[in-house]
C-alpha cells in the first residue's frame, strides 16, 4: 500500500517540473488518481475529497485542451516584417531553445544584426495575447517556399500551432508560392494530416 502512495506522491511532484501544459494535466490527473485509491484504502475522507478535486479539474482542462487543439478561433495567425522588433525579441528569448530543434537556423548574424532579411517571410502564431509558436520562411524561387523555422514554445510543445500558418494558404499564394518545404529531418512531424508529402528527409507541399 505505501508503493501506491510513493508512486502517487512522486507523479505529483514530477507533473509539477512540466514546462508543457497537456502534459503536465495528464500527469497531474493520473497522481491524483492514484492518491484518491491510496487515501481510500486508508480511509482518509478529506484527502480523497480533495484528490476528487483535483482529478476532476484536471479532466476540465485537458478536454478543454484537446477541444482547442485544432481550433481556428483559439490561434491567430500574424504575418510580420522579418525585421520587426517583437519578432527579434521573441527569437533572442527563445535562442537557445530554438538552437536545440533548429542548430541551423541563425536568429543573429555574425554582426551581430537580425539575420532574418530579403526573401523571407515571418508568421507569428497567437493564442490570446501570448506568442506560441513562430514560422519562418524564405523564398527559394520559382514558386517554392523552404521553411527555416517552425518553432513551438515549451508551454504548447504538444499541440502544433505553426499547422495554423499552413492552414491559412492565402498566405503564400498572395507572395505567388506554389510549393512549400520544410526543414530536413523534423522529428514527430504533423505535416502528413495537413496534406504534405514525404520526399526523402523533408515534407512538401503543393498549392492548388
Amino acid at each position: 500500500m505505501q508503493v501506491l502512495g510513493w508512486v502517487g506522491s512522486s507523479l505529483l511532484v514530477f507533473s509539477l517540473l512540466q514546462a508543457r501544459v497537456l502534459r503536465f494535466r495528464l500527469l497531474n490527473l493520473v497522481a491524483s488518481c492514484t492518491l484518491t485509491v491510496f487515501n481510500s484504502l486508508l480511509h482518509v475522507w478529506p484527502m480523497v475529497a480533495m484528490n476528487v478535486v483535483i482529478a476532476g479539474i484536471n479532466v476540465v482542462f485537458i478536454t478543454r485542451l484537446l477541444r482547442e487543439r485544432g481550433d481556428d478561433k483559439v490561434y491567430e495567425v500574424v504575418a510580420v516584417g522579418p525585421d520587426e522588433a517583437y519578432l527579434q525579441h521573441f527569437l533572442k528569448v527563445q535562442a537557445a531553445d530554438i538552437r536545440r530543434y533548429f542548430p541551423r537556423f541563425e536568429t543573429v548574424a555574425a554582426n551581430g544584426s537580425p539575420a532574418l532579411g530579403e526573401g523571407r517571410s515571418a508568421y507569428l502564431v497567437e493564442r490570446g495575447n501570448e506568442t506560441v509558436g513562430v514560422v519562418v520562411v524564405r523564398d527559394a524561387g520559382d514558386g517554392v517556399a523552404q521553411v527555416e523555422l517552425d518553432y513551438v514554445t515549451p508551454r504548447f510543445r504538444d499541440f502544433s500551432p505553426g499547422e495554423f500558418v499552413y492552414r491559412s494558404s492565402g498566405l503564400f499564394r498572395g507572395k505567388g508560392i506554389r510549393r512549400i518545404v520544410t526543414p530536413p529531418g523534423m522529428l514527430d512531424p504533423y505535416y502528413a494530416r495537413l496534406g504534405f508529402r514525404a520526399e526523402g528527409d523533408h515534407w512538401v507541399a503543393d498549392l492548388a
